[in-house]
């Protein structure tokens, strides 16, 4: 019964996700289990889609779900909403990767796409969407989990009050 609630709850959350950002003109882009989706306000879908992919590229952890790499994609958009120079900067770098090769980058093999990403390593474009990966991806609560990371401890007198003596793999003395 609890699970079909969660299917149900689920299935609400990423309807209302797609009707809000079809409403406000943006694009959706679902996951391939269509358990989530991406909009971008923005971005146009292709730019959307090759920024997700590239995302995970720049970090692929085989226990997180493209949906976390999405929320750097939204991140990416909403800046290049309030600043042309980064939307310019976005698509152009986009534009970028899909003529290394003559086809969009997204469909190349991973190889292939990998040395494409080290040939524009120095660029403005590269810099700025790993900087945004790292701060979105390793900043993001959800994804501590994941790494059985307990999150910042400052805010609760650090470590040595919190969590210093609980590890639970070695033997008791």
């Amino acid at each position: 019964m609890e699970q079909d609630g969660l299917r149900r709850r689920q299935f609400l959350r990423t309807s209302g996700i797609a009707v809000t950002a079809l409403a406000t003109g943006g694009s959706v882009i679902l996951g391939p289990d269509h358990a989530w989706a991406m909009t971008a306000a923005n971005l146009d879908p292709h730019t959307a889609q090759t920024l997700l992919v590239m995302t995970h590229d720049l970090f692929p952890h085989e226990q997180l779900g493209m949906q976390y790499y999405a929320v750097v994609v939204d991140s990416l958009d909403k800046q290049a909403g309030a600043d042309t120079a980064a939307h310019k900067l976005l698509v152009d770098g986009v534009a970028r990767l899909d003529a290394a090769h003559g086809m969009p980058w997204v469909d190349l093999s991973d190889g292939t796409r990998d040395a494409v990403l080290r040939e524009m390593e120095k660029t403005e474009f590269f810099t700025t969407v790993r900087t945004k990966t790292i701060g979105g991806l390793y900043g993001n609560p959800l994804v501590y989990r994941m790494f059985n990371y307990g999150g910042p401890s400052v805010q609760l007198g650090g470590y040595i009050d919190r969590g210093f003596d609980d590890i639970g793999w070695l033997p008791n003395a």
